[in-house]
């Protein structure tokens, strides 16, 4: 085998992957479009798979704008997902103490009984709550409060 044998089967090689990425790149458009009709998918694929260069010039020639306006879109979106999850993980965690704060402050000023100030506090605490009810049923005096 030549020189110029492995020039030419090089060539063919990197012809033939960039036919695929192109191919996958199409595809991969042609079903992310909403406004195209399942018809005018089905005769896009089949145009592709029975003339493969000839589908894919003229896919890129009559939707190539488009489907370069789609990709940006869609990387738009992903970055502004990215963004948004960012803003919501590094948001300062609110704590313990800031949460029984908040509870305390709420039954002070009547917006929360007593019952419901003790059933918050015990789910912030992390703990089983406890109500009057259930000491009754126990025959135990229900432990006093913070």
């Amino acid at each position: 085998m030549s020189l110029w044998d492995v020039m030419v089967s090089t060539f063919w090689f990197f012809v033939l992957f960039a036919w695929i990425g192109l191919l996958f790149s199409i595809l991969s458009d042609i079903f992310r479009d909403h406004e195209l009709s399942g018809w005018g998918k089905a005769a896009w694929a089949m145009f592709l798979i029975l003339l493969p260069w000839v589908g894919a010039l003229t896919y890129l020639i009559a939707r190539g704008r488009s489907m370069n306006e789609r990709a940006r879109a869609r990387a738009q979106r992903e970055e502004q997902a990215a963004r948004q999850y960012v803003r919501e993980v590094a948001a300062a965690p609110v704590s313990t103490a800031d949460e029984l704060t908040k509870l305390a402050d709420l039954r002070e000023r009547g917006t929360l009984s007593a019952e419901d100030y003790d059933l918050a506090k015990s789910k912030v605490l992390g703990r089983a709550p406890t109500t009057a009810a259930s000491h009754e049923r126990d025959g135990r005096q229900p432990a006093p409060t913070v």
